[in-house]
């Protein structure tokens, strides 16, 4: 066999596909957690409101660059 078809047989295994999920799952939950971290550094009206992830980070550009004006004037 090949190296690639080795790769790719290691790869269907079902233990193969359990632990790269493990690996995924644990990734995303280390995501989602610096976002809501990002979140909590932000101020926005009302505090509470759910924003997207898109939204964190362009409020956070925004504030970034507010907050570099505050210290430039």
């Amino acid at each position: 066999l090949s190296r690639e078809e080795k790769r790719r047989r290691r790869r269907a295994t079902a233990k193969y596909r359990s632990a790269h999920a493990t690996r995924e799952r644990i990734r995303v939950e280390a995501f989602n957690l610096a976002f809501a971290e990002l979140r909590k550094l932000l101020p926005t009206l009302p505090p509470d409101k759910k924003l997207s992830k898109i939204e964190i980070l362009r409020l956070a550009i925004c504030y970034i660059s507010y907050l570099n004006h505050v210290l430039d004037v």
